[in-house]
């Protein structure tokens, strides 16, 4: 380690190390902004209104593959409560596996009892989801297009409680909250559950609350499909299509609402390799639709800061580079505070360490509070959630990398599978998670780790202890859960 005493090797690592750890300040400086933005302003400012007749409505179900969960789908969506004559159902079926005949039953017992449902089958998967939507939105009578994944389960009244918000003309789409079926299942669901929650309860309800800008989530949202046509259809020239038509939408002048105390059951990803691949997609999609949408954020009429903060919003997953770089850089720093003392990490170190860190606990704060059970059970779940995070960097960065690149990579949709259906269940290779690529980096960091560990206990850091054990963690419980056939 001798090239650590060289002052200039010292210089040039403090000022990394420093710029590292002051850019994830900043964004939880603006955690902090998002969870006061979602305080402010009382209660929700979207209006009820009433139609003079109720509008007929098309509900959209992309499915590929889902046998586990598509005669739940049909059966909860044959359930809405809405006049017959008023709903259609579009079954966009893009399986090549058994789905096709499980659905073809249910759909033929929903006929029988008087129900509009289509099941319609196109010759090819071009454009995937993006171009199954695009399919049915041709084809929909539906003034407005409910939107559901094939692992939701919407409960009976959701057209009643969404549709009101859509009598004013000016309003393009309606997200509700996403409830979570399997919160339970395994410490991998919990910490999902976490996450969404606070997606929801403080981003969405704060962009929500204050005009800006935030997307449909790809299910559980109604459109006007006027809204959709005016905003140049569905595109796939990105993964996530759910955010890039979102924001076109924004840019032509429609605005959102969010309904926070309606929600839409589903399950959760329950294997690590379809939940990573899962996050790949939206992390890659995000940087697609950045480099898609962002001129045209810039060159339109927002304000300066609504430019800006729309800037962060659909770059903020640049946080996972930084976060796998710091893993890098992380040893040296260790023995720079074994070198300099305590004095310079209670100065320096502490106050970005606090805000970077703590703002995570302040953000949800109200998502564990709100969830079945109350927060303080489920407050040592927060930092393995950080873990996770962390451990997902290596996953992630490299969906940056290949968004920046402009490296073209197929959909994967996220298997959906049933919890309680034997192990052989996954069996066909679109029930698999798709390998991300990055697991022997995983590992190769949680011996890394391991080897810090070691080093902090022997000369006694104890200060930094639960710090590397939050990165032990993550790339440990990633890693290895990565190396898994079964879901767990």
């Amino acid at each position: 380690m001798e090239w650590l005493a060289s002052e200039s090797a010292h210089r040039a690592f403090v000022g990394v190390y420093f710029v590292l750890w002051g850019l994830l300040a900043c964004l939880g400086a603006r955690r902090l902004w998002l969870v006061r933005l979602s305080r402010q302003g009382g209660e929700r400012p979207f209006p009820r209104g009433e139609f003079e007749r109720l509008p007929r409505v098309t509900v959209q179900l992309p499915v590929y593959n889902e046998r586990f969960v598509v005669r739940r789908l049909l059966q909860a969506v044959g359930e809405l409560d809405y006049p017959s004559d008023r709903l259609e159902i579009q079954l966009l079926d893009d399986s090549d596996d058994d789905t096709t005949d499980i659905a073809a039953g249910e759909v033929r017992r929903l006929r029988e009892r008087g129900v509009d449902i289509h099941h319609l089958r196109r010759e090819t998967r071009e454009g995937y989801k993006a171009g199954a939507l695009a399919y049915g939105t041709k084809l929909a009578r539906g003034e407005f297009l409910l939107i559901l994944d094939a692992d939701f389960v919407p409960r009976p009244n959701l057209l009643r409680e969404t549709l009101p918000f859509l009598a004013d003309s000016g309003v393009g789409m309606v997200q509700v909250r996403w409830d979570h079926l399997n919160r339970n299942h395994s410490l991998l669901s919990r910490i999902q559950a976490i996450s969404l929650d606070g997606h929801f309860l403080v981003d969405h309800e704060a962009r929500a609350r204050n005009g800006l800008f935030f997307n449909f989530n790809g299910t559980a949202g109604i459109w006007r499909k006027s809204c959709i046509e005016d905003a140049g259809g569905w595109h796939h020239d990105t993964l996530t299509e759910d955010l890039d038509l979102s924001w076109r939408a924004q840019l032509a002048g429609w605005r959102f609402v969010f309904l926070r105390d309606v929600t839409c059951p589903a399950d959760l990803p329950v294997d690590m390799k379809a939940f990573k691949g899962q996050q790949f997609r939206w992390v890659k999609g995000s940087v697609q639709v950045a480099k898609k949408l962002l001129p045209r954020v810039w060159n339109s009429r927002l304000s300066l800061a609504r430019k800006l903060e729309a800037s962060i919003h659909l770059t903020q997953n640049f946080a996972y580079l930084l976060v796998l770089i710091l893993s890098v850089v992380l040893f040296p720093a260790v023995l720079i505070r074994y070198q300099t003392g305590l004095a310079f990490a209670l100065v320096v170190e502490l106050p970005l360490f606090l805000l970077a860190t703590g703002s995570v606990f302040v953000f949800y704060r109200l998502p564990l509070a709100r969830a079945p059970g109350g927060w303080a059970g489920k407050l040592c779940d927060l930092p393995l959630m950080m873990g996770v995070g962390i451990g997902l960097s290596a996953n992630n960065s490299r969906a940056i990398v290949e968004g920046i690149i402009g490296r073209e990579t197929p959909f994967h949709r996220t298997p959906k599978l049933d919890p309680r259906a034997p192990a052989d269940g996954i069996a066909h290779e679109s029930y698999r998670g798709q390998p991300s690529g990055t697991v022997a980096i995983e590992l190769l960091f949680a011996i890394y780790f391991i080897a810090i560990s070691v080093f902090v206990v022997r000369h006694a850091l104890f200060a930094s202890v639960p710090f590397v054990a939050v990165f032990l963690f993550g790339y440990l419980f990633v890693g290895l859960k990565s190396l898994r056939r079964q879901p767990s």
